[in-house]
């Protein structure tokens, strides 16, 4: 077997990258097989929690994804009864969805299987690594989606 040495910057890059993917799989189907629902759903639910009444496009700009994405798991969410979707009526072509008391009950239930799936992989570390880690991912955060990015979010993350 080759190995090939990689550089720093490229190391992490590839990390990185790998472990969002990974991780994001492993959710997904964490959350499919536990509560019906895939990350894709948590994660509307989880931005509508934050940000109640918000147009289906500005869910699409704050999760990287197409404004007819969001529409489908909307759907799918509205059929479930997790969200109540209209149109605005000051504004034809502006969509909104608002959770609804069973949507709210599924997003924190999620966001506690989430926690409890991730707590095993933060035990391995102590209180100064996990408060490092946090600020690493924060700086990240603020890097990639600083105002004026093309990709950039506008979303707080007390999450």
């Amino acid at each position: 077997m080759t190995h090939i040495a990689l550089r720093e910057e490229n190391t992490i890059g590839y990390l990185l990258q790998h472990l969002a993917q990974m991780l994001q799989r492993q959710c997904d189907q964490m959350l499919q097989e536990r509560l019906g629902i895939g990350i894709a759903q948590y994660r509307i639910l989880t931005m509508l929690h934050m940000l109640p009444g918000a147009q289906q496009r500005k869910l699409a700009d704050c999760l990287g994804q197409t404004e007819a994405s969001i529409s489908r798991q909307v759907k799918v969410l509205h059929d479930k009864g997790m969200l109540v979707a209209h149109v605005n009526p000051k504004e034809r072509r502006e969509h909104i969805a608002t959770l609804t008391a069973r949507g709210v009950k599924l997003c924190e239930t999620a966001r506690d299987t989430l926690a409890d799936y991730y707590q095993p992989m933060l035990s391995n570390f102590g209180e100064k690594q996990r408060q490092a880690l946090i600020e690493m991912l924060h700086a990240f955060h603020e890097y990639t989606c600083q105002p004026g990015k093309s990709t950039a979010c506008d979303h707080p993350l007390d999450i």
